[in-house]
């Protein structure tokens, strides 16, 4: 496999306030986010080549790239939009990096733009796929429920101890999204108030899920042989990994329901191409894709942050806290922060980006000595994880 390890750097990023934005349209989010990255990079509108857009299908938020272009008004340069449910603002990104590592070009945008709240798109949905023969009544919260009651039995966890682990986890996101000026929740809670929620889909309750947000988010990529011309701290691209695991894994024989081959082979390309050997000791902040307080658990496991079965004693030690050794979702999380579908991918980049700069949005969310992050999306059907590695320096 080849690799752009240290070829490419992200030299200004933006992102939208994320919530219930009901006076804004996509295209005015998208003006939010990519006139602060302008800004932060120190570039203007024509200095952008390329455009790639990540958004979830196009049936949401409009045709092509349009939404982005009218609204940014990008004339005579490429616009090219993916849609990848929740991975497309992480596949926009890596399609920028390989574009700018090709030489094609020299300054390019990557940016996703989501608008939810009023097109009447239901969160109890999300998940259903487009097959009526596997999936006519699958739900996520339906699908991830059975991640955890599988993760507890397999474990030996009784149904009540399950949810108090994975209760700590909205604990904790919902902790960090009260000191995230930008996200869609700030409130702090109680593992009391977790475990009393109405159950949305059995074992998993109200804070157990992420809801649907408005929001955008935007990122400005060079060489990186250029990158100091822009400003002194460039964020530069250790590795990427994508991965799909396409038919449905979960309709095989023998799915076990605990781990995710997508998980783990989209990790182990993005730390083969990042030179990481152990992620747990040379992750400084990670960004990951917590739909649900169980897929952050998983993914704790399938990213080898924990050992296999160990998560439990890493919640329960604090570890993936913001003072732990290896802190998750410090901005709160989707839980927290919220879920444009597009646009995920690039605020959680937004986030590793601001947290290596050492500019975290408020004081007390600043993690310290950071040198590498990672951020991560996780979506379908069919199942596809994008990953993607960060570092303050080269080498």
């Amino acid at each position: 496999m080849g690799s752009i390890k240290d070829s490419v750097a992200i030299i200004g990023m933006g992102c939208s306030k994320f919530g219930e934005r009901w006076n804004m349209g996509a295209g005015d989010l998208a003006i939010e986010s990519a006139y602060e990255a302008y800004e932060d990079a120190g570039i203007g509108l024509d200095d952008i080549e390329a455009c790639y857009v990540g958004q979830m299908y196009a049936s949401v938020n409009g045709i092509a790239g349009s939404t982005v272009a009218d609204a940014l008004k990008l004339s005579n340069i490429p616009v090219i939009r993916n849609e990848n449910w929740c991975t497309a603002g992480h596949i926009a990104l890596i399609e920028a990096a390989l574009a700018v590592a090709s030489g094609m070009y020299d300054v390019v945008m990557a940016i996703g733009v989501e608008k939810l709240k009023d097109t009447g798109y239901p969160g109890l949905g999300t998940g259903r796929g487009m097959s009526p023969v596997y999936e006519a009544r699958r739900t996520a919260p339906g699908s991830f429920g059975l991640i955890a009651t599988s993760y507890f039995k397999r474990y030996g966890f009784s149904m009540e101890q399950g949810k108090e682990i994975i209760g700590r986890i909205a604990v904790k996101n919902h902790r960090n999204g009260s000191m995230s000026p930008k996200a869609h929740f700030q409130n702090k809670i109680t593992l009391e108030t977790v475990l009393k929620a109405p159950i949305i889909a059995y074992p998993l309750g109200l804070f157990d899920c992420c809801g649907n947000s408005d929001g955008s988010a935007c990122a400005i990529l060079t060489r990186s042989d250029h990158a100091k011309k822009f400003r002194d701290d460039p964020i530069y691209i250790k590795g990427f990994g994508i991965s799909m695991d396409a038919g449905l894994p979960h309709m095989r024989p023998g799915f076990g329901w605990t781990s995710f081959e997508a998980l783990k082979n989209s990790s182990r390309k993005a730390y083969e191409m990042a030179g990481i050997k152990n992620p747990r000791e040379e992750i400084d902040v990670a960004e990951v894709h917590d739909c649900f307080s169980i897929t952050e658990l998983a993914i704790y496991e399938d990213f080898g942050f924990s050992p296999r079965g160990g998560a439990r004693e890493d919640i329960e030690s604090g570890f993936f806290e913001l003072e732990g050794g290896l802190p998750v979702n410090s901005d709160g999380g989707l839980k927290c922060f919220g879920h444009p579908v597009g646009a995920s991918g690039l605020r959680m980049t937004y986030e590793v980006y601001k947290q290596l700069q050492e500019k975290a949005q408020l004081p007390e969310r600043q993690i310290k000595n950071a040198h590498r992050g990672l951020s991560h999306t996780f979506g379908g059907p069919p199942q596809l994880s994008a990953v993607g590695i960060f570092g303050n320096e080269k080498g």
